[in-house]
């Protein structure tokens, strides 16, 4: 009984140090596959049990596991969309059939590196058909709320590198300088203009024209008072806002904004301070808020926030000297642009930057989080399944929560180590020569046992 546990033991032997050497060899032969999750042989023996004064050998038996918690170096590359996870979770992906079969449904795997190109049709695609998932932005590039215990939320990324992007003006900063002479005893009163590119929500450029009529006074003096108008290119020139500007004369604040008001407009729709006739109690604008140095006027896209200076700060509008100058036009907004990069942050936001200088947000791409990593189930090109031993998973915004962040320009290395998998190699090439010996001891054993009945 003992000799033929003992030949049962050296087979699992060998058996069980051919599964290592498979590993070994595995690990080697990926020892430069990004992404690679080594696999780790355990040796456990099996005990059987014995009778008084015999010992029956059970042998050995082996079990796998893949490291997937471990990660491998980094290491920099040329290209935006190259793409790895520093610290825990994993990248979302799905196969290239799906995209193929059209049905709308994206099985979502895992993986936690992968080099990203645009395919025929703008999809991010590596070279082994994963393709990238995210959570689409809106127009305005904003991420809605989506579920963060489903994928359904996720789509295929897609760029189009035909892509265009426009984006409407909300803000323009309008400083100018004023003749201080002009609104003096005496003066011209003759109007200044000067015309502010906008854009709607189109991206096509409009105007907002502005004038500044200065209040000359019949006796001597200065009013240090100005009308502002402001028309709209989009609406025929019509007129959008009009405003009374006065100005400070005294010591310390002289020339800066006093206070801004509403002109009252009289039957014919002019300031009545101009006009000289009654008033009638019509506005044309938003009030202006003194704490922000701004008012509101309704374009034909909607409304635009004209910032034009707090009172007593002099930062923006001033009335000085005798000479009318632009001091301060700054506006956002931009018109229609081409794309001509993309580039994808930590917290995982893919955001396409377009020729004009805008900057817009048309993806997030989330870390998937699971309690055992180890429990995925592996596939091929570095991805993994979710399993029951995995547990069930969530997504996480990339640097929130138990995640790490998302590394661009950059690929995740194997986690094989060359000389430690060469070591085990020859200790498992020892192992298995071992245990071919007790094979062939028992052998000539039972031999000599056989040479006895002779």
């Amino acid at each position: 009984m003992s000799i033929s546990s003992a030949l049962n033991a050296g087979v699992s032997g060998l058996a069980a140090n051919a599964s290592a050497l498979a590993a070994t060899s595995d690990n080697i032969a990926n020892s430069e596959t990004k992404g690679y999750k080594r696999v780790e042989s355990n040796f456990s023996s099996l005990v059987i049990e014995s009778g008084t004064g015999t010992y029956s050998s059970g042998g050995v038996s082996v079990s796998t596991t893949r490291e997937i918690d471990q990660p491998g170096a980094l290491e920099s590359t040329n290209n935006a969309t190259d793409l790895a996870v520093r610290g825990n979770g994993f990248i979302p992906v799905t196969d290239e059939s799906a995209l193929i079969s059209d049905t709308g449904d994206f099985p979502m795997s895992l993986t936690t590196t992968g080099s990203f190109k645009t395919d025929s049709e703008g999809y991010l695609v590596d070279s082994a058909g994963s393709v990238l998932l995210g959570w689409p932005a809106d127009p305005d590039g904003s991420i809605p709320t989506f579920p963060r215990d489903t994928s359904d939320g996720l789509e295929p990324v897609q760029i189009q590198d035909n892509q265009f992007a426009a984006e409407p003006t909300t803000e323009i900063t309008l400083g100018v300088n004023l003749p201080a002479t002009e609104s003096q005893f005496g003066a011209s009163g003759d109007s200044l203009s000067l015309s502010v590119e906008y854009f709607d929500n189109l991206g096509t450029s409009e105007n907002l024209s502005v004038t500044y009529t200065p209040i000359v006074p019949t006796a001597p003096g200065a009013s240090n008072t100005w009308v502002m108008e402001l028309r709209d290119s989009a609406q025929g020139d019509a007129v959008v806002g009009v405003y009374e500007i006065t100005f400070d004369d005294s010591t310390g604040s002289g020339g800066t904004i006093s206070n801004v008001v509403l002109a009252d407009l009289d039957a014919g729709g002019q300031a009545a301070i101009l006009t000289g006739n009654a008033g009638t109690g019509t506005t044309i604008g938003g009030g202006y808020d003194a704490a922000t140095g701004e008012f509101t006027v309704d374009v034909a896209r909607g409304p635009i926030e004209i910032n034009v200076g707090q009172p007593g700060t002099g930062t923006v509008s001033t009335q000085l000297s005798d000479s009318f100058a632009p001091t301060t036009i700054t506006k956002d907004g931009f018109p229609v642009g081409n794309l001509t990069s993309i580039e994808i942050d930590a917290n995982g936001f893919l955001a396409a930057n377009f020729d004009t200088g805008i900057t817009r947000t048309l993806y997030q791409i989330p870390l998937v989080d699971v309690p055992n990593p180890n429990g995925l189930t592996p596939q091929d090109n570095q991805t993994f399944a979710l399993s029951n031993e995995s547990g069930s998973f969530f997504l996480w915004d990339a640097g929130d929560g138990p995640t790490g962040d998302i590394i661009s320009f950059a690929l995740e290395g194997s986690t094989t180590d060359i000389a430690a998998e060469l070591t085990q190699l020859i200790q498992t090439q020892r192992a298995y020569s071992s245990n071919a010996k007790v094979i062939q001891t028992v052998d000539e054993m039972l031999q000599e046992t056989t040479n006895i009945k002779r």
